[in-house]
């Protein structure tokens, strides 16, 4: 199998949401020497845009999105060893920190926007459910991230989003992290008025706010 046919069935495999055949063309790329950075950008990529294509379009559903993310990690897990023993820097959207925020427990939709960041190229530091408002900030500083991603799906849970962005004011550091925010009652209206850089209704729209937020940073 040429390179190319190759390329091609890795991004295939991706759409068609066969994990075993994204695993097993990871590991044949490996084998065969294969530059991983154009493995990944040439192969997989293309693979995660198109099922965020279908989504969009209403022809994939959130059991084919759930998939796709899922394969694209798969393949990831056999390309990050090989990647880091010959130390090779896979070109990076930016670094996210994730989770959804203090006293509320609900994880699903913040667990899809955490995995579709992580296929689109994103290095994602998910904080889990129930985060304290501290940690997010802790944990940006930490890790020097881009983004903070607070979900939220109760309404009085999604105070503190704004809570959040009061703290950097607080501590002088409004502008160092770019804020984006989304959970069911969550809206552009809310994002706004809090002070938030972004919202997202969905994964494949919180992917598209993610690096557009960035490219105005």
């Amino acid at each position: 199998m040429s390179k190319e046919e190759l390329l091609m069935k890795m991004g295939k495999a991706i759409i068609e949401g066969n994990k075993d055949e994204a695993e097993a063309l990871a590991k044949e790329a490996v084998e065969k020497k294969i530059d991983l950075n154009e493995v990944i950008e040439k192969g997989y990529v293309p693979g995660i845009q198109k099922v965020g294509d279908l989504w969009e379009k209403g022809e994939y559903f959130l059991p084919e999105l759930i998939t796709g993310a899922e394969c694209m990690k798969t393949a990831m897990d056999v390309l990050k060893p090989e990647l880091e023993k010959a130390q090779i820097t896979t070109k990076s959207q930016g670094k996210v920190v994730i989770g959804t925020v203090e006293g509320d427990i609900h994880d699903i939709g913040k667990n899809l926007v955490a995995s579709m960041l992580s296929a689109n190229g994103f290095e994602v530091f998910d904080l889990g459910a129930d985060v304290k408002l501290e940690s997010f900030i802790e944990k940006a500083e930490e890790e020097q991230v881009d983004l903070i991603c607070l979900s939220a799906l109760l309404t009085t849970t999604m105070l503190g989003q704004r809570k959040v962005i009061e703290l950097l004011r607080e501590k002088n550091m409004s502008g160092q992290f770019k804020i984006l925010v989304g959970g069911a009652p969550v809206n552009q209206k809310w994002a706004k008025d809090i002070g938030a850089d972004g919202y997202a209704e969905n994964a494949m729209v919180a992917v598209k706010v993610a690096k557009s937020s960035l490219k105005n940073k």
